[in-house]
């Protein structure tokens, strides 16, 4: 069994079967990863210690969804939401690590050990969740930005969590780490993000230009990139999550950014598999019957305690039901983190592997059950939407616009200021046609209010938002979303209604849009053949006028360089 490849072999195949038997299912596939872990952690016939690749690969595939994710995220929409993300994750740490504590305690663990359980419990799983995101395509919605927000400032509690209890987690060693050692974290700090400003702003750009003429080339400078800062951030001390995380950072504002990412996705998606089939190996069933009652408790508390907490931090931040039910059930789980925690603990002999199973098995039991609700939210949401409402307050939150002051009727629904709907609403701005836009990306709120422009902040999955546009007596309704499950809802709501507007919906496939279409959309545009549409409109208009193409270059590169709404 030392041979790589029959440890492959056993591990792929079984992910492959019984992934297809989840996909059936319809259930998300990571269920049938931790599932194959399980039964090599049962089967006595597998002795997981010979298991090489499960000792490293596994952290490849963390490094890979933190980078691309820091590639996806806009660190100014995360600013603007800061004080809700800050507040709801402070909090909810603080009292989850009080209620493990308390828990632990009762059912008869040890002080310290209680300790560990109780830091354990208060974190979320962040691999997890991004990835149930990004196979929803909902990585870039209001919660999913809330969600990812609150998971990287848990992950650097953790981080900091960890740092304190290694003597010296660092490669570094001034002599300084012994005797001031959070003098020594603060400058190591400063300096991982003092070098990832610098580099970011003046040398990654020169770099990529310089190789983005070859595809092959591109690709392995973005790998060579990630890995190299994810080493500089363990040379430091800190973890593979903040170092791919920032790394991916470096390239958010590429213009070569989303086709690196396409090349990422599929070595992702081979390594992620391995991490959750690792998780699922950690059990060691010998305890379970020990410790059930501790495992039952925590994770009751992680799928129903939890989400509560951050309906009432983010309730009062004023965003809406829907809003705080999608990010509280993404956030209704146990972190890998929490793992590693323990696994620390256990090697420097203050907790007992009792105490690591109840960690690792709460982990699995809470990743299946949030999985699950993550996948079902739209219909878990239906039932309860009326209980989430009392967590909803009136708003204090400053980005939520009364529309009460606004003329809406005859207008056109912009959903989706950037991009295609930037032109849309610069045109009817121009036009004097009136407009009500709907965006769920703060910064572009914000400008939209400076220029007067119409605008609800909100997602346009969330039902109660779409009650605000007052569709009934709209002229025309325009999604630019490019996620079929979010139009796909628009055009239900909109038949529900017997709105009679023209809808004109994204898609991006022909296979997506004959299912757009089927659901009752007016027309159905997909970029890349509208985009040769243009072009050939283009080419009518300007084929004999060669002053129109002197200048063009600057023009065109000028609008490339614009990753947000701006006024001309």
């Amino acid at each position: 069994m030392n041979n790589i490849f029959i440890q492959l072999a056993i591990i792929l195949g079984a992910s492959s079967v019984l992934g297809y038997v989840v996909h059936k299912l319809k259930l998300p596939l990571l269920i049938a990863y931790l599932l194959v872990g399980l039964s090599l952690a049962t089967v006595a016939t597998f002795n997981l210690k010979d298991f090489e690749i499960l000792h490293f690969l596994p952290e490849i595939g963390i490094a890979f969804v933190l980078f691309l994710v820091g590639m996806e995220l806009d660190l100014r929409e995360i600013r603007k939401l800061g004080k809700p993300i800050l507040l709801a994750s402070i909090l909810q740490i603080i009292i989850s690590s009080f209620a493990g504590f308390s828990i632990a305690g009762m059912l008869g663990f040890g002080t310290i050990e209680s300790l560990y359980l109780g830091v354990g419990l208060s974190f979320s799983s962040t691999i997890v969740v991004i990835k149930l995101l990004l196979e929803k395509n909902d990585i870039n919605s209001l919660y999913g930005k809330l969600s990812v927000g609150i998971l990287l400032l848990e992950d650097l509690v953790a981080v900091m969590i960890l740092l304190g209890m290694t003597v010296s987690p660092s490669l570094v060693n001034f002599g300084i780490q012994q005797a001031v050692p959070i003098l020594a974290f603060v400058l190591k700090v400063l300096l991982l993000f003092g070098v990832t400003v610098v580099i970011n702003r003046f040398i990654l750009p020169k770099i990529f230009d310089e190789v983005s003429e070859s595809a092959e080339l591109l690709f392995l400078s973005a790998i060579s990139w990630c890995f190299i800062y994810v080493a500089f951030s363990i040379f430091l001390g800190f973890s593979v999550v903040i170092g791919a995380f920032l790394a991916g950072i470096g390239l958010a504002s590429s213009p070569y950014h989303y086709q690196i990412q396409g090349k990422v996705k599929p070595l992702r998606d081979f390594f992620v598999t391995l991490f959750f089939v690792y998780l699922g190996t950690q059990v060691n069933f010998s305890d379970i019957l020990t410790v059930y009652p501790a495992i039952i408790a925590f994770t009751l508390y992680a799928v129903l305690a939890k989400p509560i907490i951050f309906l009432l931090v983010l309730g009062g931040f004023g965003f809406r039901k829907h809003t705080m039910f999608q990010t509280s059930v993404n956030l209704s789980n146990i972190s890998e983190f929490s793992l590693i925690i323990m696994l620390v603990g256990l090697q420097m002999g203050a907790v007992s592997s009792s105490a690591l199973t109840v960690i690792a098995v709460s982990l699995i039991l809470s990743t299946i059950i949030s999985s699950l609700m993550i996948s079902r939210s739209g219909y878990v949401y239906k039932y309860i939407k009326s209980a989430i409402g009392f967590f909803e307050r009136k708003n204090p939150h400053n980005l939520v616009e009364d529309t009460s002051s606004y003329d809406l009727s005859d207008h056109v629904v912009i959903i989706g200021s950037q991009q295609v709907g930037e032109a849309l609403v610069k045109y009817f701005q121009k036009e004097g046609i009136k407009q009500l836009v709907l965006d769920f990306n703060p910064f572009q709120v914000e400008k939209l209010m400076a220029a007067k422009i119409p605008v609800v902040f909100g997602d346009m999955g969330d039902p109660e938002v779409l009650e605000i546009l007052n569709l009934q007596n709209a002229r025309m309704i325009i999604s630019t979303v490019p996620d079929l499950a979010d139009n796909k809802l628009l055009t239900e709501e909109i038949k529900d209604r017997k709105i009679n507007a023209p809808l004109i919906v994204r898609a991006e496939s022909v296979k997506q849009a004959k299912v757009l279409y089927k659901f009752g959309a007016s027309y159905v545009y997909i970029p890349d053949v509208v985009s040769g549409e243009l072009l050939v409109e283009m080419l009518k208009n300007h084929l004999n006028d060669k002053d129109y193409f002197k200048e063009r270059e600057k023009i065109e590169l000028e609008k490339l360089s614009k990753k947000t709404l701006a006024w001309e």
